[in-house]
């Protein structure tokens, strides 16, 4: 209603005994029509809040769940304002952690890598939207390929992370309108980890920091991926889940 009415949350529950036109209920009525199909509300208004920024939506990217706000807050954990740090975001997708990391990091320089070209149409948008977009560098790359011979500080990624077996247990809404590439990573889950971390290790500068969002419950395997790397923890969300890996490179 919000949205079919281009009225915020306040104005809308200050008027309650407003009387909707033909032109504005027949809008809303269509509105409801896609959300009875299941369609995700974000992509039906064609946006998301994140870590108190706006982005836009579309069913060519991944929606940012609140779980992933830890992940941001796991990188701004160990790096300050005042540091001028280069980040690469792998799987960018609508680019909402590299955004909100430009966003609260002023001196920050940020890589945002998709395999999606059409994301990182979406994802330009929203760090020009959200005034960082000539602090992040958006590039066509399959994990950290385009950027092998540069270095950074952090490599921060929420990779596809989902087993192909568990598509029949996903929410309808999410596996018949969501970007199948940013969900599923193979048959254990632990594909794209296998590649990145490797990858991650080849591009960040000793000591560097690897932040990465997982599953439930794949915390043990990660910790033997991360052998050979330094002060490897995980940060919990708020049901107790293991949702974020952090790990140093030696």
């Amino acid at each position: 209603m919000m949205h079919a009415l281009s009225l915020g949350r306040a104005a809308l529950m200050a008027r309650p005994e407003r009387e909707l036109t033909a032109e504005e209920s027949a809008r809303y009525d269509v509105l409801i029509a896609e959300r009875v199909t299941g369609r995700p509300i974000q992509y039906i208004v064609g946006e998301q809040e994140f870590y108190g920024l706006r982005f836009r939506m579309a069913p060519d990217v991944l929606i940012p769940r609140p779980e992933t706000e830890h992940l941001v807050e796991a990188v701004l954990n160990t790096v300050t304002q005042d540091e001028a740090v280069r980040i690469v975001d792998v799987g960018t997708g609508s680019g909402a952690i590299a955004v909100a990391l430009a966003k609260l990091l002023p001196r920050a320089v940020v890589h945002a890598l998709d395999l999606s070209d059409a994301a990182l149409r979406i994802a330009q948008q929203n760090a020009e939207e959200n005034g960082v977009g000539e602090r992040v560098l958006f590039l066509h790359s399959d994990l950290l390929e385009a950027v092998a011979d540069e270095r950074f500080d952090v490599v921060v990624s929420n990779p596809p992370y989902v087993r192909l077996g568990e598509r029949e247990s996903l929410d309808a809404q999410v596996s018949a309108f969501e970007p199948a590439l940013a969900l599923f990573a193979g048959e254990t889950g632990f594909e794209v980890y296998e590649r990145l971390i490797p990858q991650a290790a080849g591009v960040l500068r000793k000591g560097g920091l690897l932040a990465m969002e997982i599953g439930w419950g794949q915390s043990t395997h990660i910790s033997e991926l991360l052998r050979g790397w330094s002060d490897v923890r995980f940060v919990e969300d708020l049901q107790g889940i293991a949702r974020v890996a952090l790990a140093r490179k030696i």
